[in-house]
């Protein structure tokens, strides 16, 4: 872990974070959509194989934007994403999933996403 956000600090990125995503999930559905379409042989307006590299490209930006801002992504089918924190002077995990519209979850990074509590 590089660096530990504070609920506030987390807080203040989440609009950044939220942009990120959102053009993440629109990439994401398109890519699952031109996969089908090619596996298929089926025309679609998305294009083809060098399309389709293009779209992974470019989910690959945002997944390293996240990274790049501290965040852990643990899994992207959803999104779901971590940001290292110190909370009650506990290591621990912020969890965002996609499309949530705040922060309001934490686990211990030894007990993952099922072991997701509510902030208080």
């Amino acid at each position: 872990m590089s660096e530990l956000f504070s609920v506030e600090s987390a807080h203040a990125l989440l609009p950044a974070v939220r942009e990120h995503a959102g053009e993440f999930l629109t990439l994401r559905a398109d890519l699952a959509e031109l996969t089908a379409a090619l596996r298929d042989d089926e025309p679609t307006h998305l294009g083809g194989v060098a399309d389709k590299k293009a779209l992974e490209a470019r989910m690959y930006e945002h997944l390293t934007w996240f990274s790049g801002q501290g965040l852990e992504v643990k899994g992207w089918a959803p999104l779901t994403l971590d940001f290292p924190a110190v909370v009650d002077g506990r290591t621990v995990l912020l969890c965002w999933l996609e499309n949530e519209d705040t922060i309001g979850w934490w686990h211990l990074p030894e007990h993952g996403f099922a072991g997701r509590r509510p902030l208080s």
